[in-house]
């Protein structure tokens, strides 16, 4: 079954009115109530005014292949105005419920909505104006950056792959950081990609030096593994352009994630051989 055949586009709410978590979550909820391998927990909450809101939280238990289990955290939607990597990460949950065996070895944990009230607005910064991603490790008083703050200090993730979407770029590329082997990762990731989207092959991208859409710099304060922790999970920052069609971002996403499952599982079979 191909990559196309799976994924297909995800309900997108109308811009013109507010967004809802609810709906939007509605699929993977039914799909939790009843599989062998995926979890919903609802129990990262915060308050905003007098509404109360929930931080999304999903766990893939994939077949076991090993071991230890590999411990994979994946987020999207911190930027609120940035719903692709959301519906990609919905479309890529869906697929390995369909087909498991791509997890094999895997404990998988997703955070679909990491910025639920700038989803809900489709804005960038949260309610309360801030932009979270410039907040973590910092002190910040922002309680969904305390909630991932607190999952990326306890879950001990040895890998972090971040969604994101850039509206000034024509292609598709990637930050780097962590773990050497992440830079191992990112360029099969952007070569499937690839096969839906252009990459990204500028100089420099967002204020950035690049090389073939792979960025090793990156903003203070994003979201990030702890600064103490050792050993370094990878570390990657997908981007996807926002100007082409919905289906093509959400299958560029899904490949890029797939390949980045399938990669670290031969590095993990390496590794004693080194």
């Amino acid at each position: 079954m191909s990559l196309a055949t799976l994924v297909k586009p995800a309900a997108q709410p109308a811009a013109a009115r507010r967004r809802n978590i609810a709906d939007l979550l509605a699929p993977l909820n039914r799909l939790a109530a009843t599989s062998p391998n995926l979890v919903v927990n609802h129990d990262a909450r915060f308050e905003q005014g007098e509404e109360s809101f929930e931080l999304p939280r999903y766990l893939f238990v994939g077949p076991r292949g090993g071991d230890t289990p590999i411990r994979i955290g994946i987020f999207a939607g911190i930027h609120g105005d940035e719903p692709e990597g959301v519906y990609a990460l919905i479309q890529f949950i869906q697929m390995l419920e369909a087909r498991p065996e791509l997890a094999t070895g895997y404990y998988l944990s997703f955070y679909p909505v990491c910025n639920p009230t700038g989803f809900e607005d489709n804005t960038r910064h949260s309610r309360r104006g801030r932009d979270l991603n410039r907040e973590f490790w910092r002190n910040s008083a922002e309680p969904e950056v305390r909630l991932l703050e607190a999952e990326l200090q306890s879950r001990s993730f040895q890998g972090i792959i971040s969604l994101h979407t850039d509206d000034t770029s024509d292609g598709f590329y990637g930050f780097v950081r962590g773990a050497t082997l992440t830079r191992h990762l990112i360029e099969p990731a952007l070569a499937a990609a690839e096969k839906f989207l252009p990459r990204n092959t500028l100089p420099v991208i967002d204020g950035f030096p690049a090389r073939r859409g792979v960025i090793s710099d990156c903003y203070e304060g994003v979201l990030s593994a702890p600064p103490k922790i050792r050993p370094r999970p990878f570390e990657l920052i997908l981007e996807t352009p926002a100007a082409p069609p919905e289906y093509l971002k959400q299958c560029a996403f899904v490949a890029a994630l797939q390949t980045i499952l399938v990669e670290y599982q031969k590095f993990i079979a390496y590794a004693p051989n080194l």
